[in-house]
């Protein structure tokens, strides 16, 4: 990596994991927490990859595009939930929805 440093890129993917954390804890909009955790799996994307090129090893990046692949089927599959949550309880809101309820 030229120019910046190996701590520049992990003090990003620190902010941008915090970021996502607090969104999921503190949000209660299905979606919104879900777009946190996406954010959080960008932010480890980001920290394999600062590693990897600051090694010289490509492992790191290796392992990025199997955490993408996952990310992806997890997108399709949380958007899948959430849009079924909705046509069942017209909301996508944390708190309001109890499916252990009848």
């Amino acid at each position: 990596m030229t120019g910046i440093a190996l701590h520049h890129y992990l003090a990003l993917s620190a902010i941008l994991f915090t970021i996502g954390v607090v969104g999921v804890l503190t949000r209660r909009n299905a979606i919104i927490v879900f777009m946190c955790v996406e954010l959080m799996l960008n932010s480890v994307n980001l920290s394999l990859v600062a590693f990897s090129a600051y090694l010289g090893n490509p492992t790191g990046q290796i392992l990025v595009f199997f955490v993408m692949t996952v990310a992806a089927a997890e997108a399709a599959v949380g958007l899948a939930i959430i849009i079924a949550l909705f046509r069942n309880k017209q909301t996508v809101n944390i708190d309001e929805i109890n499916i252990m309820k009848w």
